[in-house]
């Protein structure tokens, strides 16, 4: 007998939560925020669209169904099932947070706060949770594309908009770049880091970084088997160059880097604390992840 669906329901800790947890009391934090020019009635309504969101949505499963939630900060320590159907109530980011984790399981967005997230990713409000899992079997999702990195000790890290490679303190890191396709050349690099970054990270970092080029490179969609891959603030020297800047991968090419520093980081999503730790000699290939998110509508 096939076990009934789960929804696992992942939010996160509000604004207005963390001030309360820090300052001790409401009047506490209230006065924190006053004292700053701020009025806490703003952050206390955010936290209850928040909330009456995650309520709705919770009442809106299926009665057969199971049911969890996960807060953000507990994802690394949460095993997902191939049943679960992945209920995300909040911002457009908590997707991305939670992508690295799944493997095929639908992907349901639900906007926490209209108006304020751009909806790329929660693309549903929490009124239309009743359709949207009753009929989530039925219902087409897109398959985004999603960026990997995996190191020669086998260390792995899969991100949904963009994979960082630099220090920590994003100051110089050195290296060497290569490319698969290329012939097997290479070059050594003092830069402030490379990042390589998937068509729904056009949205973001990725895509400040092609208007600073001049946008040569034409900006991947969400859904397309395309990456492009920017190296920051490369240094010339008589030992350094800067002919490898820029450009895309497909499916089928990768980007390789040999560090020659003594530690480098490889992060995914803007998390510095989920990242590959690289030392001098260590290469890492970054390329195309054969899985995808699957985002519902």
């Amino acid at each position: 007998m096939s076990l009934a669906p789960r929804a696992v329901l992942v939010h996160r800790t509000t604004e207005y939560e963390e001030l309360v947890a820090r300052h001790g009391t409401h009047g506490q934090a209230a006065f924190f925020l006053a004292s700053r020019g701020r009025d806490i009635a703003e952050v206390s309504e955010r936290h209850n669209r928040a909330r009456r969101a995650l309520a709705e949505v919770t009442s809106a499963i299926p009665l057969a169904w199971r049911r969890t939630q996960v807060e953000r900060s507990d994802l690394d320590r949460f095993l997902f099932a191939p049943e679960d159907v992945v209920v995300v109530v909040g911002q457009d980011g908590l997707v991305a947070n939670v992508a690295k984790y799944l493997d095929g399981q639908p992907v349901v967005g639900i906007d926490a706060d209209p108006g304020r997230n751009p909806g790329v990713l929660v693309r549903h409000r929490a009124e239309q949770a009743p359709v949207l899992l009753a009929s989530v079997a039925s219902t087409g999702a897109d398959e985004l594309t999603m960026v990997e990195a995996v190191a020669d000790d086998t260390q792995r890290l899969v991100a949904l908009n963009e994979i960082y490679l630099g220090t920590a303190g994003h100051q110089t890191a050195r290296y060497r770049l290569g490319l698969e396709d290329d012939g097997g050349a290479v070059e050594a690099q003092a830069s402030s880091g490379v990042l390589v970054g998937t068509g729904t990270g056009a949205t973001g970092w990725l895509r400040s970084l092609w208007q600073e080029r001049g946008a040569r490179l034409t900006l991947p969609a969400p859904t397309e088997d395309r990456l492009l891959w920017f190296v920051r603030e490369a240094w010339p020297s008589p030992a350094t160059g800067t002919s490898l800047v820029a450009g895309e991968l497909t499916a089928a090419s990768a980007l390789t880097l040999t560090v020659e520093s003594d530690r480098l980081i490889a992060f995914g999503d803007g998390i510095e604390t989920d990242a590959l730790e690289l030392t001098w000699g260590q290469t890492v290939r970054v390329g195309t992840c054969a899985r995808r998110l699957r985002l519902v509508g």
